[in-house]
């Protein structure tokens, strides 16, 4: 049966099928202005080559190679396609999110995923980091994307999450123990043998890298976001096993001493980063972590809890308008310290984009909000030689906005072409 929906999933839902098999071809994007990902600073008049699914050149002027088609965008402002490293599979802001652990599956968070991944992609992020969702059937989205089944960002995904008993990823949580079957009973670890188990049967699922969550959560019960919930041993067994494996690691983690820890121990992101101090700033220097402030689902879960208080529960409510506020305002005490930054959201329904105001009216600048949001996510997915940047050798996936975002942030919401891979998603031109 669990096969069956999965295939449903990969192929009967598929509705749009993208030219996978295409001839290879020669295209040329002629760019007013770029911003190539690798700085903020803009060059005026290149010119972008490209053969098949990857760039070949970036040249100063507008050049047409011979047999090349061309893509006019002279008098637009280019960008690598854009990289959120924290999304989920659909979106639980929706609804009581205990309510929707008991009454939904996971099949239904992948169904209900498909329209807001294609909403991200159309919105200009062509890669996206899923950091939470039943493994086997994330994979399968996964794999429906890239065979062209599905309309997509491409992904990288942590499968399911992990955390000890009691914590941010333990499904019994708040619930009502003769719920035996709430789902997710691997996402609990306790001990460092469990940790390490669990890791390899995430890359064995077919997961990318590894989240856990070393310190307590919002949108759970019986947690407190600024508690530690990991030994350090735990910690340490995911990390060396994980990298022993090739995978990263991200760490949720709220609170000061959690992050720090996280940090010391290895993980290769702080996801939230709420209560940050000068040790953990100090420990994500030391060590080239990077900070992943999530400033929209923070604006989102205080908008929600103000306008639809009766969608929470007593305590997810409290913690949410205690965490919100907070959230900008420690996270730009690291921002100044020179921790470096990715451009995460949390969320998947395609309002992506809006964090990048959120991100500058907080005082980060214009440039340092694109950078998170390319060549900076790039390397923080391990894999800035394919995505994050307009350079040789790069995925061609290019977007471009009606102006110029350094000036005008709010541009980053109005992006007008999307290419992935050397296919045309929005906009017009040379398209497959």
């Amino acid at each position: 049966m669990r096969l069956r929906h999965l295939a449903a999933l990969s192929i009967g839902i598929a509705a749009w099928t993208m030219a996978v098999a295409a001839e290879a071809r020669d295209v040329v994007v002629h760019a007013g202005r770029l911003i190539d990902g690798v700085t903020a600073k803009p060059r005026d008049k290149v010119s972008i080559l490209i053969h098949d699914d990857r760039i070949t050149a970036v040249q100063p002027g507008f050049v047409t190679p011979a047999g090349a088609e061309v893509v006019d965008l002279s008098r637009q402002t280019v960008l690598p396609g854009l990289i959120d490293v924290h999304t989920h599979l659909g979106d639980p802001r929706r609804g009581n999110s205990i309510v929707g652990r008991v009454t939904r599956t996971g099949f239904d968070s992948a169904y209900g995923a498909i329209p807001g991944y294609r909403a991200m992609l159309h919105a200009g992020f062509t890669t996206v980091r899923n950091l939470g969702a039943d493994t086997e059937l994330v994979v399968a989205l996964r794999r429906a994307v890239k065979d062209g089944l599905v309309e997509g960002p491409r992904m990288y995904t942590s499968g399911r999450m992990m955390g000890p008993t009691g914590g941010h990823s333990d499904p019994h949580n708040g619930l009502d123990p003769e719920l035996d079957h709430a789902g997710w009973e691997d996402a609990v670890i306790d001990g460092p043998v469990e940790a390490a188990k669990a890791v390899r049967k995430r890359n064995r699922e077919g997961a990318d890298l590894i989240k856990i969550m070393p310190s307590g959560g919002v949108l759970s019960e019986n947690d407190n976001p600024e508690h530690t919930l990991m030994t350090d041993e735990e910690i340490s067994a995911v990390v060396s096993t994980a990298h022993a494996l090739g995978m990263k690691v991200a760490a949720h983690a709220h609170g000061a001493d959690a992050i720090e820890r996280s940090a010391r121990l290895g993980v290769d992101s702080i996801e939230h980063g709420t209560f940050v101090n000068p040790a953990g700033i100090a420990a994500m220097k030391a060590h080239g972590t990077y900070l992943v402030p999530t400033f929209l689902i923070a604006d989102q879960m205080l908008r929600r809890a103000n306008e639809h208080p009766e969608m929470m529960t007593p305590s997810t409510l409290a913690k949410t308008k205690w965490i919100g506020p907070l959230t900008a305002e420690n996270n730009m005490k690291a921002y100044r310290a020179g921790v470096k930054l990715a451009f995460g959201t949390d969320t998947s329904e395609g309002e992506n984009a809006r964090q990048f105001g959120l991100m500058v009216a907080a005082g980060i600048s214009p440039g340092d909000a694109i950078l998170a949001a390319t060549g900076n996510a790039a390397d923080l997915l391990g894999h800035a030689d394919d995505v994050g940047t307009i350079q040789a050798g790069r995925y061609a996936d290019i977007v471009a906005v009606p102006g110029d975002p350094l000036t005008d942030i709010a541009l980053m919401e109005k992006v007008d072409f999307v290419m992935k891979g050397g296919t045309i998603v929005v906009g017009g031109g040379a398209g497959r």
